[in-house]
């Protein structure tokens, strides 16, 4: 592994920012608002929108592209033929302070490679953070945790951070293999997602730091329908605050990678990348539970139609639903009628007023059509 010496700090940021963009947490989101970007700079800036609705923009990088680990999806795995080199824990603290106090972010996302081991890694991440925190920065971090991070450092995360994330990749240990030899399923993935659960549950001293997690889409032979059922299981057991998805990006990765030899093409990734966000959204503010996402054959989601339109296809006994009488769930299972549109038409009710066509609502546009078929007045 060859690191670059000799090298400036905006150079470093440069290199290690782009890199960071292998990580598509929020690549696919339900609005523009929840998209990254990049800035002037050629950096990448990642929206983060509240429960309450504020939002903030992320300072994104890593430490360093550095790495131990051999995950055939990663563009940065040991063998693979770039650039190396590392920001110190202070050059990071600088370069963000830069850009916060010139009102360009006002908040970090960091994460690193895996220099020597994981709690190396953690200790230069921690230590980032410490600085910062030591400059009465009180602003929202984002610290990724390392897979196998001993249970003191990831504590030691967890008091410093806003948020925190380990990302589990894939669909169970089976899949896992296939994409790693170098990390463990159990050791380094499902026994830290627990603690960090255990330290960041309701009614804990670090309830307020939100956890989530992050699926690589279509590296492994794993499906849809088991991503989902992770999923489904992350947000009921461990108590997840959101799960990401990034679709693997064809020839970023090692050739044994399953994901090279698959017939996706890169666009058909992220189509099911989008899907599975739409999953994402019926389970977490929709109402549906994970048996109701509807699959093909093969497990995957349709790439043609959105899972609750294909739901309402396979459900015609439950149509048509009167617009005047059901109650918000029902109004969600329509297909064109989201979160602001069901709450528009429960306003109308409040004030007694009975709607007789879809243009009572506003603009009838594309996907309010979409909802014709399936409603009655």
């Amino acid at each position: 592994m060859l690191i670059k010496a000799n090298i400036s700090l905006e150079e470093k940021l440069s290199i290690l920012s782009n890199d960071s963009k292998y990580d598509l947490a929020c690549a696919c989101a339900p609005s523009k608002e929840e998209h990254r970007k990049r800035s002037k700079e050629d950096k990448w800036i990642y929206p983060v929108v509240f429960p309450n609705g504020g939002k903030t923009f992320l300072f994104k990088t890593l430490l360093s592209n550095e790495c131990i680990n051999n995950c055939k999806y990663c563009p940065l795995r040991i063998n693979a033929d770039t650039k190396r080199l590392r920001l110190e824990p202070e050059e990071l603290v600088r370069l963000f302070l830069s850009y916060y106090k010139s009102g360009k972010v006002s908040g970090l996302f960091l994460s690193s490679g895996v220099i020597n081991n994981p709690d190396v890694t953690m200790e230069r991440i921690n230590h980032a953070a410490v600085l910062l925190r030591r400059q009465n920065f009180r602003g929202y971090i984002h610290l990724k945790i390392i897979p196998g991070a001993s249970d003191a450092a990831i504590r030691k995360t967890i008091a410093l951070a806003s948020a925190v994330s380990l990302n589990i990749e894939t669909a169970g240990e089976v899949n896992f293999k296939e994409l790693s030899t170098t990390k463990n399923y159990l050791r380094d993935i499902i026994n830290p997602t627990n603690l960090i659960s255990r330290l960041t549950q309701r009614g804990s001293f670090y309830q307020n730091v939100k956890h989530t997690t992050q699926f690589v889409v279509g590296a492994s032979k794993e499906t849809d329908k088991e991503i989902v059922g992770y999923s489904w299981k992350l947000y009921r057991e461990f108590n997840l605050d959101r799960v990401y998805f990034s679709s693997y990006q064809r020839g970023a990765g090692a050739q044994d990678c399953f994901g090279e030899r698959s017939s996706y093409t890169n666009n058909q990734l992220l189509t099911r990348e989008h899907r599975l966000y739409q999953a994402d959204w019926l389970l977490r503010k929709y109402g549906f539970q994970a048996c109701e996402i509807p699959f093909c054959p093969d497990g995957n989601l349709s790439l043609e139609t959105d899972p609750k339109e294909m739901w309402a296809r396979r459900h015609p006994e439950s149509f048509p639903i009167n617009i005047n009488k059901a109650d918000r769930l029902s109004l969600l299972r329509i297909p064109g009628i989201g979160i602001v549109l069901a709450e528009r038409i429960l306003a109308f009710r409040k004030n007694r007023v009975k709607l007789s066509s879809l243009s009572d609502l506003g603009k009838v546009n594309k996907n309010l059509r979409k909802a014709l078929s399936y409603i009655a007045f």
